[in-house]
């Protein structure tokens, strides 16, 4: 009886072996189509998607690691975090690029590095305790929100204007707040306004992608 009862067992698990190995070999072959697979259109335009959130939120974090050095004279740590800046404007002008062509591209980092040089007048004024070139930095960054909107919505009309003017505007104040909380010395409101400044460069990488993946659904669509 105990013999029968173990070679019941012993026949279960073979069942239950077998039945494993025909699951797993079925789910490597299905890995291995799905590997092999082009990528589809809907997984092109969620890459896009993450891509942009990557590069905007890093945009974010570099500058108010450069900003933060330049307030509290670390010379050495800002032009670090400077030369980290430049080169992921680079990158995201790369990616612009790789859309729009390399003129756009060229004409997107030129106008990209003009903000970013407003936002350091900004930081040098605010260190220095200058209200004029703090205000004529905030006017600048104002005027750029336009300008930027007007740049994006040439290139592609499923991004309004205003649409994107609002959103860089914000992006604009957000990182201001970061700016000011960093010189006045208060650590727990400057991480707060950074996530808040970082959280929101997700909803332009949103934007821009939808925009994106309109105006070329054969491509992303």
């Amino acid at each position: 009886m105990v013999y029968t009862t173990r070679l019941g067992i012993f026949a279960l698990a073979l069942s239950a072996f077998a039945l494993t190995g025909t699951m797993a070999s079925a789910d490597q072959s299905t890995m291995t189509q799905i590997a092999a697979a082009k990528p589809s259109a809907a997984t092109k335009a969620a890459s896009l998607r993450s891509a942009l959130d990557q590069l905007l939120g890093e945009h974010v974090q570099l500058a108010a690691d450069a900003t933060n050095a330049a307030l509290n004279g670390r010379d050495g740590e800002f032009k670090a975090a400077a030369a980290a800046l430049d080169a992921n404007s680079v990158d995201i002008a790369g990616a612009i690029g790789s859309i729009y062509g390399k003129d756009a591209g060229d004409a997107f980092l030129g106008l990209w590095r003009s903000h970013i040089n407003m936002v350091v007048e900004y930081t040098v004024g605010t260190a220095s305790k200058d209200k004029s070139k703090q205000d004529k930095a905030v006017n600048d960054l104002m005027q750029y929100t336009k300008d930027f909107g007007a740049f994006l919505n040439s290139a592609n009309p499923n991004l309004p204007q205003d649409a994107v003017a609002d959103l860089v505007k914000h992006h604009a104040v957000t990182l201001k707040a970061v700016i000011d909380a960093q010189a006045s010395g208060d650590q727990q409101k400057a991480y707060t306004a950074l996530r808040a400044a970082y959280g929101h460069m997700a909803m332009i990488a949103e934007a821009l992608a939808e925009g994106i993946v309109k105006q070329f659904p054969k491509k992303f669509g």
